[in-house]
């Protein structure tokens, strides 16, 4: 949990950066997130976020400021500098409306792949660090060999030794010249900054260069997995390429392209259910057991057939 002094800091600058925005703030308060990657505290249309502990300051700085530099794209933060507060980096946004959790028709999976898409062909500015989508992934497993025995750790584990080394952040991204966002996923939208505004990215933490088909992995494993609907993904993936994404063909069968990055993010969400159920001494829900059997699946493809998907 995030400890109670750095809540109230960052509700305080939440406040003073809504009141120096407008003079007549109705001055509404909220926690929108509270995990160890990240704390959100909104005050009326202004939002303040604590990023992770480990973050780089030049490389958050650098990221922020390609941030305001792609306003269609991502949602630009209201001063591209970082704050130093309690040990923890420090933004501030404009609050944005998030996909409603309870429509699941209504999710705008267009607009995501379509933002993709030009994030994917927008030039990389120089020095931009990767994207840290496989050193989430990484650490997900590391939680999860730290969490203690479970059955189904075993099958994540073989699921995990089956990917390429890059995949795994135990070697360097086979493409760097791609722009990414690092961890898509709808939660990463909203719309705004007005009510009715377009669909922008949010969350600039693991925005880098490297391989984009990461970016599609995770709705890529939903689908795989059964917990995205056929017609969803044809949505996401024919806006996606409809578009100009580089991460698949034009044409034809996308999943040689999306293949390890899927199993990847399909491995890091089975991590990361089963060492949250350690935590809580309680069994698996459906949809975690369906990420998990998932991974059995994985763990039976020969290596080699793996190595030649890794290429």
């Amino acid at each position: 949990m995030t400890p109670a002094s750095l809540l109230r800091a960052l509700a305080a600058r939440a406040r003073v950066a809504a009141h120096r925005r407008s003079s007549a703030c109705p001055c509404g308060a909220a926690t929108l997130a509270d995990r160890p990657d990240g704390v959100v505290v909104r005050h009326a249309d202004t939002v303040a976020k604590a990023h992770p502990p480990d973050s780089d300051p030049a490389e958050l700085a650098g990221r922020l400021t390609l941030a305001t530099r792609l306003p269609g794209i991502l949602l630009p933060p209201l001063d591209p500098t970082p704050l130093a507060l309690h040990g923890r980096l420090v933004t501030f946004w404009p609050y944005g409306a998030p996909v409603d959790p309870d429509d699941p028709d209504a999710a705008p999976w267009e607009a995501a792949a379509t933002l993709l898409a030009r994030l994917h062909r927008t030039p990389a500015p120089p020095g931009l660090p990767p994207m840290r989508g496989p050193v989430k992934a990484a650490r997900a497993v590391a939680r999860l060999r730290e969490a203690g025995p479970h059955p189904a750790a075993t099958p994540v584990l073989r699921a995990w030794a089956t990917l390429p080394p890059w995949a795994r952040a135990e070697a360097p991204m086979p493409h760097t010249g791609t722009l990414c966002h690092g961890d898509l996923h709808l939660g990463q939208l909203v719309r705004g900054p007005a009510p009715d505004g377009p669909w922008l990215l949010i969350d600039v933490d693991d925005l880098g260069t490297g391989v984009p088909a990461w970016d599609l992995a995770r709705p890529a494993a939903w689908y795989a997995c059964g917990l995205l609907p056929p017609g969803d993904w044809t949505r996401f993936l024919t806006a996606y390429r409809d578009a100009g994404g580089p991460a698949v063909p034009a044409e034809g069968d996308p999943w040689p392209a999306l293949d390890v990055a899927a199993r990847a993010l399909t491995a890091q969400t089975a991590a990361r259910a089963v060492a949250k159920a350690v935590a809580a001494g309680r069994p698996l829900d459906e949809v975690e057991q369906s990420v998990v059997d998932a991974c059995d699946r994985m763990a039976t493809v020969p290596a080699q057939l793996a190595q030649e998907h890794a290429k």
